[in-house]
């Protein structure tokens, strides 16, 4: 262990140095790049607070993502699809199955961001690390799902309670009035807007769990507060996927092949550069 501080770091929250690795150098030997890959993963330590990044890396991070993905594309787009295949298959098992995606999902995330690390460091990505998550911090893990699924329903109770009779009114037939389809939206906006906090509570909460060994409650804080530091870089971030998505859906859903693996990997890159000293 380093006698250092662990979370010591001087300059304070900064924007932090993107690793050699991610930046593509065309005289650059295969060689060196892994050796870049080792030295710039090797190091850990989780910064004081969050960095905070210029709007602009919000691109930043899905083409560094995609050339991570490009180092093993192939085992990439079959963990994606699997992943994908299992999400799937829980939402067609009535109520118990909506409710395990929950839970499951951040083992999932957690055991890909281990397989960035390990791709990172220059060490091979394997099929397995998808489900790496189930052996490395599992309690923790699942707390955070429990946590998230929570506050989905608090949400949810919240909504049905101010707004319950108008959206039953609203259901009830054709003589709904207007007042309750004005209501009906104005419940989906507040929904939407209360499940933001939450959405930037569990963005990276998976991600602490697993790489840093920080407890569920602690890792949703400081995934919050990562995201509160950077919301002009993940707004560039949401318009420029959404575009992605855009592209990615138009032949038949093809390009999903690429941009989720992309997506998976950008969400690794956007971790270390806010949350790594």
């Amino acid at each position: 262990m380093p006698e250092n501080n662990p979370f010591e770091n001087a300059e304070g929250p900064s924007e932090r140095k993107i690793p050699a690795a991610w930046a593509e150098n065309p005289f650059q030997a295969p060689a060196a790049h892994v050796e870049d890959l080792r030295a710039a993963s090797g190091d850990m330590t989780l910064a004081i607070e969050p960095n905070s990044v210029s709007a602009g890396r919000g691109t930043a991070w899905i083409s560094e993502g995609w050339g991570l993905f490009r180092e093993a594309m192939g085992l990439w787009i079959g963990i994606s699809l699997t992943f994908f295949a299992l999400l799937i298959a829980l939402s067609l098992i009535p109520i118990l199955g909506q409710i395990a995606t929950y839970f499951l999902g951040p083992l999932f995330v957690a055991g890909m961001m281990l397989g960035c690390r390990s791709l990172e460091n220059g060490d091979e990505l394997r099929f397995d690390h998808l489900f790496a998550g189930f052996q490395k911090n599992l309690g923790q893990l699942l707390l955070v799902g429990l946590l998230y699924f929570v506050g989905m329903i608090v949400i949810l109770l919240a909504i049905f309670v101010v707004f319950g009779g108008a959206l039953l009114g609203l259901f009830a037939g054709p003589t709904s009035s207007d007042f309750s389809m004005s209501t009906f939206w104005l419940a989906i906006l507040i929904a939407m807007s209360l499940s933001i906090p939450l959405m930037m509570a569990i963005w990276f909460a998976p991600i602490l769990v697993a790489l840093n060994d920080m407890s569920a409650v602690a890792a949703m804080k400081r995934s919050f507060s990562g995201c509160l530091r950077n919301v002009l870089p993940f707004l560039v971030y949401g318009i420029v996927m959404f575009i992605l998505a855009i592209i990615a859906t138009i032949p038949i859903g093809l390009g999903w092949l690429l941009l989720m693996p992309t997506l998976i990997c950008a969400t690794y890159v956007s971790y270390r550069e806010i949350f790594l000293a």
